[in-house]
């Protein structure tokens, strides 16, 4: 039988009755919280930094190399090696670089929801690292069903999104389809915050049964759509500007590594001082801004829902929308317990 904390309802109304410490989702709250995790943050940077310095080192052996092997080889040869190199890369970053950012980020959500609900990381008894890697543990056991339950709830969102119709109200001048595509671009860009945010969720509620919070999320994800998603445009345009000043303020650094690298991987020049830039610009914001407007959208959210009754009309419709939301259904029925199957390309 699963057990219920004093915070999670699952048979009331309202759901939860976590309590809040932050009352407005501005910048000024989300900055306050990312100073107080920054670090959080400095970790996750100096991870990227260190796989940026490898990805610089490892393309200009994989670009160098294959180089001398096609003049004194053969062509073919170079090409393998280039091939070789590139896809040695991607399985470093897809299976080791990229799950122990998953762990970080996840630590990092802890860390922040426990200080948007309660003012402070475990009554102060306990560091942030050591606390997010105890809730990420106790809660999930096993951070593969974690990261498997994140995929179903962001194939959800994203299939969710598709389906609003209020987008367009927010350009009301006729003839600005292609704005409007624009606009519904940047709501796609803005599910890797809704996703992160049901995490949040998850944790602030404190339901033994994750499936259950997460499908109860989703609906009141749905119930309020047009708020969060308001503040999730706004930050998904704010994280694009600012993204650009960053890669413009990299340029004097990437072009200063670029000048220590060998001769032969200077053969792009200007072009391979952008991209080292671009590369720079994006740990930037991996590790600082995306966190930060991440606080703005899980405040949004956690004051939307506050006290607020669920609308159970939405289960059925987001059951009409995507297959696996009702596979979440499911599983909530079933408990947390048993792995679920590594989301495919099939269904909705």
């Amino acid at each position: 039988m699963d057990t219920v904390t004093t915070h999670s309802h699952p048979d009331a109304p309202v759901r939860h009755s976590y309590p809040l410490t932050v009352q407005e989702p501005g910048l000024g709250a989300a900055l306050s919280l990312m100073t107080r995790t920054l670090p959080y943050a400095l970790v996750r940077f100096g991870v990227l930094v260190g796989f940026s310095l490898v990805t610089i080192v490892w393309f200009a052996l994989t670009i160098g190399g294959a180089t001398l092997l096609s003049g004194s080889v053969h062509p073919w040869v170079g090409m393998g090696w280039i091939i070789a190199g590139l896809g040695a890369y991607g399985y470093a970053w897809w299976f080791v670089v990229r799950y122990a950012l998953y762990l970080i980020q996840a630590g990092h959500v802890a860390v922040l929801t426990e200080l948007i609900t309660t003012g402070q990381i475990a009554n102060g008894s306990v560091g942030m690292f050591e606390y997010g890697r105890r809730v990420v543990t106790e809660r999930f056991g096993q951070v593969n069903l974690l990261f498997a339950l994140d995929l179903l709830v962001r194939g959800v969102v994203r299939a969710f999104n598709r389906t609003l119709d209020w987008i367009a109200h927010l350009l009301p001048i006729p003839g600005l389809q292609s704005v409007v595509g624009i606009v519904n671009a940047v709501v796609r860009a803005a599910t890797t915050y809704i996703d992160e945010t049901i995490f949040s969720y998850n944790l602030a509620r404190g339901d033994d049964n994750a499936w259950r919070s997460s499908k109860d999320a989703l609906i009141y994800y749905a119930q309020n759509s047009t708020e969060i998603l308001k503040t999730a445009l706004y930050v998904v345009v704010l994280d694009k500007l600012l993204t650009v000043v960053t890669w413009v303020v990299m340029l004097a650094p990437a072009f200063a590594l670029l000048w220590l690298l060998p001769e032969s991987v200077k053969a792009g020049g200007f072009v391979g001082g952008l991209v080292i830039a671009a590369l720079f610009a994006s740990n930037i914001r991996q590790a600082f801004l995306k966190p930060l407007f991440l606080v703005m959208v899980m405040t949004k959210f956690h004051l939307a829902v506050r006290n607020q009754p669920i609308n159970p009309e939405w289960d059925g419709r987001l059951s009409g929308i995507s297959s696996k939301f009702t596979e979440i259904k499911d599983r909530a029925a079933g408990g947390w317990a048993g792995a679920p199957p590594v989301p495919g390309t099939a269904g909705r």
